[in-house]
């Protein structure tokens, strides 16, 4: 079930290059999508959660459902779980990856790259994902596909995020100036 969030603020972006979580796993693209607890779309992404959860368990989705959230097996969670994070205390927060990169653009739709230094850990983004739910040998889950990241607007950068300014560095000139730095 196809979701679109507007004006959510990322965290752990992975969306250029895959990496594994923790070096374990298969690598995938990924990202933590941050909530605020008043956020007007909160109710209807757990309304979407529910729906995929009755699709895939039909009259068995209610306790099942329960029996997940009680077990942290859904997508959304409470930030206060990860105050040791920047930004997440107070908030809610979802998990997402895939295998396939995901769409990533500039507010113009325009496609950007990792160079582009957006987005990045700590701004605002509109996203596009995927809800479904999982019932397999690795047990049942409410996941959420990452598909694609709209850069939004500037957010403060979380901590170790973010490119260094022209303003970071001293110009270098010919001569002493130059040979110092060697």
């Amino acid at each position: 079930m196809k979701v679109k969030l507007n004006n959510v603020r990322l965290a752990f972006p992975a969306l250029f290059e895959s990496k594994a979580v923790n070096s374990e796993g298969e690598p995938r693209f990924s990202a933590v999508f941050l909530l605020d607890a008043r956020h007007p779309q909160l109710n209807e992404f757990r309304n979407t959660m529910k729906q995929a959860a009755k699709e895939k368990w039909g009259e068995k989705w209610e306790p099942l459902y329960n029996q997940l959230e009680k077990k942290l097996n859904l997508c959304l969670h409470d930030g206060d779980e990860k105050v040791q994070y920047e930004g997440f205390s107070g908030n809610y927060f979802i998990s997402t990856s895939n295998k396939a990169r995901p769409l990533v653009v500039d507010r113009d739709r325009s496609a950007l790259t990792a160079a582009d230094g957006k987005p990045y850990a700590g701004c605002y983004v509109n996203v596009t994902l995927d809800i479904w739910a999982m019932d397999n040998k690795f047990g049942k889950r409410i996941n959420a596909s990452l598909s694609g990241v709209q850069f939004l607007r500037d957010g403060d950068a979380f901590s170790g995020s973010g490119v260094a300014s022209v303003d970071d560095f001293e110009p270098i000139t010919e001569g002493a100036d130059a040979e110092a730095l060697i």
